[in-house]
């Protein structure tokens, strides 16, 4: 094993980091606690952009801290952020102390901390703990950070924990050794997101200073149980940096070299220097300093993932779980693709198209060496969390923005692969599995006995995946017919009608007639059933789900009972009526409250992703203007607060839709590479792109205060009267103009025929 040895430059005093104007400055106004309370499951540590290693607090919840928990219990070094399941890291976790505890629990040893003069920006994280000791954080992208500055005489000690890890992850195995007199080396072999497999984590910590004394609990190593290393100081402050990698002990002590010969403050300015960068894509003009808060936090916690995968070296562990090297790019890890593939994946391929490369290069590699296309890739394994199809629509729309340059017949493959086969028994992926069916009777069948190979499987919700597997092969019809592969295309454009055969015309609730509604195997529909129920959907219901053929307009629309009755069900769904009286009311008592009530529920979640897309139905069949309104109703649940995101905010997914809602589109349809158009929430939006060329969004009259509508619209100072906006005319610089009013009976822009995109698989 190399051994490592950390120079840091030390400062005695702890400082404050200076603070530009917050009113051009988007770090400064970025509140990294936004989502840490109610269920975001966000985390308000430091962590570099799209960085491998965090430095955050934990307490008691299961995604690593919330803002009321009592106690910290420690500083871990790896995060998820936003996601719902429970094995969540919180690995290697250290905690500052004045002397030794009576328990090596820490369930038992935590401290309390107050939250006046806490501060969470990104790259850094300041809270004072109850035992006088002032805690910070920063990252680079491969290490966490930590400085502890002690009171006065006392004595400095530090507990490096790597037998626990957050709440509800389960450590098997750990292991401590010491390295001369200022580091540790050792493993955590915790389990994988959402009861997946065990995987090892090899860390490297250092100190800036030598310690003075060291101790062990637990033993150098072994499997559960208490493990770590206690670790005393001379007087004075101390600073520690953790590196990690999924590769081996080599990696981690290679990695460690981003923090070399730089004192903490250096470390955090660099890392915030990343951040303004990163958050500098994107421009806004906002009077409330609140709305920017609301903003910038929304971007950052998008730029947060997916994960640097590569040590420095370029190594990284792969699906065939052996050692390779991305040599010129990064390989990026963990997948949360049923969210992603909405609004994440576009918004980053808009923004950072040369990451987006290496992103959809990584999926790609994932097929390389595990054999089939993930759909929950969680490091260097499958877990099988989630249903439908989502890798598909996610790697077409990077193909639609270019990100698959020199491998889109590689993607286009791998795709007709994962959309007409079922992957071995013996493979961990678990694939499209309800394929047979589908393709022969036009259905996945619900079957709640179905044998699974991880956390979920399809025919547990066979409606949901149906219609989620029509979406795909719609989206996969689109790239087939551009590439010249018809006889494809036109299988694939038939199967995207798929959801027609669930269609149940019998089925009546709320004074609406026509449902989707799943099948049994033996083809009969589900016997008792309501669209309010659970049965055959995902985390939702009928309700919420009937949504989901945005890729067939005009069916959709046809068995809804024409459009002025599907605007009628939207208005229900949307408590429209209600809204326009009293838009932050109504979201909040009208709509799906609870992040977690996926059932028994007839109304818009703003909680979840399988209707994020909904409010831009209006648009799709001839009313904008409803559009609109719902958007600026719905950005009233993003507040400046630890309660201010909707729901898990599932590795930036919900974040997403937030950007492109204030800004005045939203890609709706997959594949398709249109945005359609709604009011912006801002006067001025300038998005930068790496070409140089600026989007740049203007809305004469906004006011973010209340209901607004387009009036009229310009693109490139050219009248422009259609919903949408195709991504090319974006990518290329473009200037859109909007004329907002409050008054509803003024917004007849882009109502008349042929204003809304053709469906691509009518």
């Amino acid at each position: 094993m190399l051994r490592a040895t950390l120079v840091f430059l030390t400062m005695a005093a702890m400082v404050v980091p200076v603070t530009a104007d917050a009113q051009t400055d988007p770090v400064e106004s970025v509140n990294t606690f936004i989502g840490t309370k109610d269920e975001g499951n966000t985390f308000p540590g430091a962590s570099a952009p799209f960085g491998m290693a965090h430095s955050s607090p934990i307490g008691s919840h299961y995604a690593g801290w919330r803002y009321d928990d009592p106690v910290i219990r420690g500083f871990g070094h790896f995060f998820l952020s936003g996601a719902g399941c429970w094995e969540q890291g919180g690995l290697v976790s250290v905690l500052p102390t004045t002397g030794l505890p009576s328990s090596f629990d820490h369930r038992r040893y935590g401290v309390g901390y107050a939250h006046e003069g806490e501060i969470g920006r990104p790259g850094y994280y300041r809270v004072r703990l109850a035992s006088g000791i002032t805690a910070e954080s920063t990252a680079t992208t491969r290490t966490g950070v930590e400085r502890f500055t002690y009171p006065a005489g006392a004595t400095p000690h530090v507990l490096v924990n790597v037998g626990q890890a957050n709440d509800k992850e389960p450590v098997s195995g750990s292991s401590v050794r010491v390295v001369g007199d200022r580091t540790l080396v050792g493993t955590v072999t915790a389990q994988a997101f959402c009861g997946g497999k065990p995987y090892t984590t090899y860390f490297t910590t250092t100190f800036d200073r030598p310690f003075t004394e060291t101790g062990n609990w637990g033993g150098a190593e072994g499997g559960e149980g208490l493990r770590g290393q206690w670790l005393t100081f001379a007087e004075g402050p101390v600073t520690a940096a953790t590196a990690i990698s999924h590769v081996d002990p080599a990696g981690a002590t290679k990695n460690l070299v981003e923090a070399r010969d730089r004192t903490f403050d250096e470390l955090r300015d660099a890392a915030q220097a990343l951040w303004r960068t990163e958050l500098g894509s994107v421009e806004i003009e906002a009077d409330d300093p609140r709305d920017r808060t609301v903003f910038y936090t929304a971007l950052y916690h998008v730029l947060l993932q997916p994960l640097t995968g590569n040590d420095i070296d370029g190594r990284y562990r792969g699906f065939d779980d052996e050692v390779h090297t991305a040599v010129g790019w990064t390989y990026y890890e963990y997948y949360s693709l049923w969210d992603t593939y909405r609004a994440h994946n576009q918004l980053l391929a808009l923004l950072r198209p040369d990451r987006a490369e290496d992103v959809a290069r990584s999926v790609l590699t994932i097929h390389e060496q595990g054999g089939w296309l993930p759909r929950w890739a969680y490091a260097n394994q499958e877990t099988n969390t989630m249903t439908g199809d989502p890798v598909t629509p996610f790697l077409v729309d990077l193909w639609r923005f270019g990100a698959l340059e020199g491998r889109v017949d590689q993607a286009y493959r791998a795709l007709l692969q994962n959309a007409t086969g079922v992957p071995d028994p013996e493979s961990p992926f678990e694939g499209r599995v309800g394929n047979p069916s589908y393709s022969e009777n036009g259905f996945v069948p619900y079957d709640k006995d179905f044998p699974k190979k991880g956390q979920d499987v399809d025919p547990h919700h066979g409606a949901s995946a149906t219609l989620e597997y029509a979406l795909a092969d719609c989206s996969l019809s689109i790239m087939a017919k551009s590439l010249g592969h018809d006889d494809d295309a036109e299988i694939l454009r038939r199967r995207a009608l798929n959801y027609r055969v669930l269609w149940d015309d019998t089925v009546t609730d709320r004074g609406f007639t026509g449902f989707p509604r799943p099948k049994t195997a033996d083809g009969r529909w589900l016997t008792p059933f309501t669209p309010q129920g659970q049965d055959g959907f995902h985390e939702g219901t009928a309700w919420q789900y009937q949504w989901l053929a945005h890729h067939d307009v005009p069916g959709l629309v046809e068995r809804l009972g024409g459009v002025e009755a599907a605007a009628a069900r939207l208005d229900d769904f949307f408590a429209y009526d209600d809204l326009v009286a009293n838009p932050a009311k109504t979201v909040r008592e009208k709509w799906v409250i609870g992040p977690y009530d996926y059932y028994n529920q007839f109304r818009y979640n703003p909680n979840n992703e399988p209707d994020l897309h909904a409010p831009w139905l209006y648009a799709l069949i001839g009313r904008p203007w409803q559009t609109s309104a719902v958007n600026r109703a719905a950005q009233t649940l993003f507040v400046d607060g630890p309660n201010g995101v909707t729901g898990n905010d599932d590795l930036g997914t919900m974040s997403a839709w937030y950007v492109f809602s204030a800004l005045g589109l939203y890609p709706a349809v997959p594949g398709t590479g249109q945005f359609i158009l709604h009011a912006p929430r801002y006067a001025r939006s300038v998005i930068h792109q790496r070409n140089g060329d600026p989007i740049v969004i203007t809305a004469d009259g906004a006011d973010p205060g209340g209901l607004q509508y387009i009036k009229a619209a310009r693109l490139d100072d050219v009248r422009h009267d259609r919903v949408w906006v195709d991504h090319r005319t974006l990518t290329a610089g473009a200037q859109l103009d909007f004329t907002l009013t409050a008054d509803p009976a003024e917004a007849t822009w882009a109502t008349a025929p042929g204003s809304a995109p053709p469906s691509p698989c009518a």
